[in-house]
């Protein structure tokens, strides 16, 4: 029985949050990467994209919720998330317009376009505390659990707890349909194979007669779409806070380049070893050794780092994949 109790305990502060983190910033991750891939500089900006998305969200959220419109036992918000994702897209597309096409135009090194999109990322976070306000916001209206702790405790006998939130449920089920609908985007259609071609060699891509700036606009909406969705669900897992956006870019970027910039399954894969390495590494062990050692008392709490030096956890990783291997783990383009 200490055995179950250590391994629930395990599934419910390790496993479960993990993967939904780790969902959370492979989506994340996979924007980065794909804007990387195509567009040729890293995206400062992505995480107040992210927070820009989810604010819209919220905004409809509302509007929903005063006209009485629910979806409960879901998350409202998913059905706000498409219009969310429509007014995200277009921001993006009016921002490539006014900020990037010109430096685009000029061919400049992409550190000149890096710093074009911290640039936007500090407009883009004012923009959205304008909008929206820098205060903590709760839009998780759905069922609040799918299993709770004493109901899993009545049915297994165990003294150990699991509980399963819907909003982790949600997000594990949502990242899974995104990136199927991104993978078959890009290998089965004209569109993404384009879109492949023009990643892989520019200069032969136009000669072949792909429009470029096709191209940069279904980059961005994809890129849009994606950071959307992954903004609304961190917001619905967590909460919504537009700070916490930013903070969450490192994260992200450590993720899409543990997998290696450029490539998608790489990024994934990033987003999943960051999340269960920052919760692992943060969660504190003695529960656990107390099940699986009973006569053993440990002295401290067994956590080989606080939770508030999580975020150090993804920089020590995006250090090490730097110095050792600049691809990544996938082979993707050279950082």
């Amino acid at each position: 029985m200490d055995i179950l109790n250590a391994l629930v305990a395990i599934l419910n502060f390790v496993v479960i949050p993990a993967a939904a983190y780790g969902a959370q910033l492979a989506l994340g991750a996979l924007g980065v990467t794909l804007i990387y891939g195509i567009l040729r500089f890293s995206n400062f900006a992505h995480g107040d994209t992210m927070a820009f998305g989810a604010a819209a969200c919220i905004i409809v959220f509302w509007g929903l919720q005063a006209l009485g419109i629910s979806l409960h036992p879901l998350p409202t918000a998913l059905l706000a998330l498409p219009v969310a994702i429509a007014v995200t897209a277009l921001l993006m597309i009016a921002t490539d317009r006014v900020v990037y096409r010109y430096y685009r135009a000029k061919r400049v090194d992409p550190i000149i376009m890096v710093m074009a999109s911290v640039g936007v990322m500090f407009v883009m976070n004012g923009l959205t505390r304008i909008i929206i306000g820098v205060d903590e916001i709760r839009f998780d209206d759905g069922a609040r659990f799918v299993i709770n702790v004493a109901d899993f405790r009545a049915w297994t006998g165990l003294s150990e707890g699991l509980a399963l939130r819907q909003s982790q449920v949600v997000t594990l089920v949502v990242t899974a349909l995104a990136c199927w609908a991104l993978f078959w985007f890009l290998n089965r259609t004209r569109s993404g194979k384009a879109m492949r071609a023009y990643s892989d060699n520019e200069d032969l891509a136009l000669l072949s007669g792909i429009d470029p700036d096709r191209i940069v606009r279904m980059t961005w909406i994809i890129a849009a779409a994606l950071a959307t969705t992954a903004g609304v669900l961190y917001g619905l897992d967590k909460s919504f806070k537009a700070f916490n956006y930013f903070q969450i870019l490192l994260p992200i970027f450590a993720a899409a380049i543990v997998g290696g910039l450029g490539n998608p399954v790489g990024a994934v894969a990033g987003g999943f070893i960051v999340a269960f390495s920052e919760v692992a590494i943060t969660y504190p062990w003695r529960k656990v050794a107390g099940y699986l050692f009973p006569g053993w008392q440990p002295e401290g709490l067994l956590q080989l780092l606080s939770t508030e030096y999580k975020f150090a956890v993804s920089f020590v990783i995006l250090i090490v994949v730097l110095l050792f291997r600049p691809t990544g783990l996938f082979r993707g383009k050279s950082v």
